[in-house]
């Protein structure tokens, strides 16, 4: 039983695979079949030349083989390229093409390098024209002569959208008309003419089919469609790299094209001039491209109102002018590559999602841009030369602030000036908020000044300041008049000893100690008191300046009562600048009382420094030491001084 069930197995496998065989050895026949008979039509008597190939992309393992006079590119069952068409194979490519009528598979013909005169094109575009082909593509058109009237019959076709590249005619006398007017009539929805030096297209007869066309890279001008009402279907005009100048005209083009949506301007000549008459654009039109044209701040004035897209990238535009324009539904606009200053507002752009204004001469942007236009979503703003500013940390803090709203940062955000921070990226660029508030700075500086004031006021009144510039000025205008009164006599002559400084209420001590034992002890001692030297009419200050100049030494009577006197504070800075002045040791001080440290007043810091600098000369309270005292006192002030009889004081036989 099971020896039976496998032997039925193995004979159906067979017969399966017999049949297969069978099944595959007809297709392939019959396919082989067809396309030598077609070939055989076109094969020339006596050819010798080289067979061509027409594939059969549908088989991996078989391919007929002919002689053609063009190249077979693809062959599919909806496609079809061939190239190297010309006047003398043209009739075998219509009699191909004539093979495919409406119902047959091909769908898409592509014609490479034909070299074919008007007549043979227009056959070839009637065949086309009759058959199931719906997109043909015509790429280098060449040798196009002849050019004459031709009654084309556009009944019956499957033709969507015709292509053509490359166009060269060499007839030079024919009707403009004759050309245009069978591709102007193409009851067809899309129609492309590139590249092909094309000066003129004329408006069709009826309303037409058409919803798109392609006129790119040709010669038309402001004449193209003036006045023409019979575009009512066209949705999509690209006219990019032509010769139009008037954006105005332009407008007036489209205005009867009730259905237009997208027109593409680029690359042409165009500018406006404020002065010009009112634009009026097709009301349908929600996308526009005016890049690399020649146009200016004015081209706000000529926009269609209802615009939703529009690029003018590339232009010469320097401001966009508050109020200028009112475009409500705009959504993207285009400003790259003009030469803005500033980010433009939104005051005339409420709807507006994304900004692109890369490539200008923006220094500092505006740090309010995020707040007047709320709604944009992404803000396109680098290679811009940026000025890396407190203005532009405030644009930054902001940029963090409104999350990724700026595309391509960091790395199109740069520093251009100044120069020490050329090539800084934005993000790592920092000032801080003292040298960037100015609010903050003046409060600050001015904090700072009341500091400074304060202090300095709290050290004029602590040093007694006041009063050493109030000495200093005394002290160097009685230089001065004693320099003016009497020249000849600067140079100082020293006429006593030593000049006594002390309190009136130390003056019995003076007077009955100090003086009786320096002038009528041993030696001639001549001391200079205030009382007997001083000369009447002279000012205080003028006095005790002259009499610590002409005294060898300045004798200080130390004591609680001396740092209370202000007369003796004068005679104490005097002869301490002379001390600095002179580069001399003429200073002796003799301290009559202890005096306390709090005693003695603040602003007397020179007291202080010299008590604990100098040596002084304490009067002993024991009248034992009190020889020694004098004894020392007067070696300090020993000095031989010329007297008026012509000898010296301070003489010993």
């Amino acid at each position: 039983m099971t020896e039976n069930m496998r032997s039925l197995r193995n004979f159906f496998l067979y017969k399966c695979l017999f049949a297969l065989t069978f099944w595959n050895h007809i297709s392939l026949s019959m396919a082989n079949e067809l396309f030598k008979s077609v070939s055989n039509d076109f094969l020339e008597d006596g050819s010798d030349k080289k067979i061509k190939s027409l594939p059969l992309l549908y088989t991996n393992s078989h391919q007929s083989k002919a002689n053609f006079d063009w190249v077979v590119i693809q062959n599919t069952t909806e496609s079809l390229s061939l190239s190297e068409i010309t006047n003398d194979n043209v009739k075998k490519l219509v009699a191909l093409l004539s093979n495919f009528r409406q119902g047959s598979r091909l769908q898409n013909l592509t014609l490479t390098n034909m070299s074919v005169d008007w007549n043979a094109l227009t056959e070839v575009f009637q065949t086309v024209w009759h058959s199931s082909i719906e997109y043909l593509n015509i790429n280098s058109l060449t040798q196009l002569l002849d050019i004459e009237s031709y009654d084309f019959d556009y009944s019956g076709t499957s033709m969507k959208a015709l292509t053509i590249k490359k166009v060269l005619i060499t007839d030079l006398y024919f009707s403009q008309d004759d050309l245009y007017k069978i591709f102007a009539d193409m009851n067809i929805e899309a129609l492309t003419i590139a590249e092909s030096e094309m000066i003129h297209m004329l408006c069709p007869l009826s309303n037409s089919p058409f919803k798109y066309l392609n006129f790119l890279k040709n010669d038309l001008t402001d004449l193209l469609f003036q006045n023409c009402d019979k575009l009512v279907q066209l949705e999509k005009l690209i006219l990019q790299k032509n010769k139009f100048e008037s954006l105005s005209k332009v407008s007036f083009m489209t205005s009867r094209m009730k259905l237009l949506q997208y027109l593409d301007m680029s690359n042409n000549l165009l500018s406006h001039d404020a002065a010009d008459v009112q634009c009026r654009w097709a009301e349908s039109l929600t996308e526009l491209d005016l890049s690399s044209n020649q146009l200016t701040d004015s081209v706000f004035e000529c926009l269609p109102v209802n615009i939703k897209k529009l690029n003018l990238q590339n232009n010469q535009i320097t401001s966009v002018t508050k109020g200028m324009a009112e475009l409500k539904s705009l959504q993207e606009l285009n400003l790259a590559s003009n030469r803005l200053a500033d980010l433009p507002g939104c005051s005339g752009f409420m709807s507006l999602e994304f900004l692109n204004i890369e490539m200008n001469l923006i220094l500092t942007p505006s740090a309010d841009f995020f707040q007047s236009c709320p709604s944009v979503k992404e803000l396109q703003a680098g290679y811009n030369p940026f000025k890396c500013s407190c203005e532009l940390q405030d644009f930054i803090r902001l940029k963090r602030q409104s999350g990724g709203k700026l595309l391509h940062w960091p790395e199109a955000y740069v520093c251009e000036y100044p120069e020490d921070l050329r090539g800084t990226q934005l993000k790592d660029f920092h000032l801080t908020e003292l040298a960037c508030n100015t609010t903050l700075l003046l409060v600050t500086a001015l904090l700072l000044t009341l500091v400074l004031v304060a202090v300095v006021a709290f050290l004029c009144i602590y040093l007694d300041v006041p009063w050493y510039v109030q000495m200093t000025w005394q002290w160097t205008q009685t230089k001065r008049r004693a320099w003016h009164n009497h020249p000849e006599e600067q140079e100082t002559v020293l006429q006593f000893h030593a000049f006594i400084s002390y309190s009136e209420r130390d003056s019995l001590w003076v007077k009955n100690e100090l003086i009786p034992n320096l002038e009528k002890g041993e030696g001639c001692v001549q001391l200079c008191q205030h009382e007997r030297n001083f000369i009447p009419g002279k000012s205080i200050v003028e006095n005790i300046i002259n009499c610590i100049e002409k005294s060898y030494k300045s004798i200080f009577v130390l004591s609680p009562n001396f740092v209370q006197s202000e007369w003796c504070h004068y005679e104490l800075y005097f002869a301490h600048h002379k001390l600095f002045s002179e580069n001399s040791n003429s200073l002796i001080l003799i301290l009559l009382e202890p005096i306390p440290q709090y005693v003695v007043p603040a602003r007397y810091h020179k007291l202080k420094a010299l008590m604990a600098k100098r040596t002084y000369l304490e009067w002993p309270k024991e009248r034992s030491k009190r020889a020694l005292f004098w004894a020392n006192l007067r070696a300090a002030v020993s000095i031989n001084l010329p007297m008026a009889d012509g000898q010296w004081c301070g003489e010993t036989d």
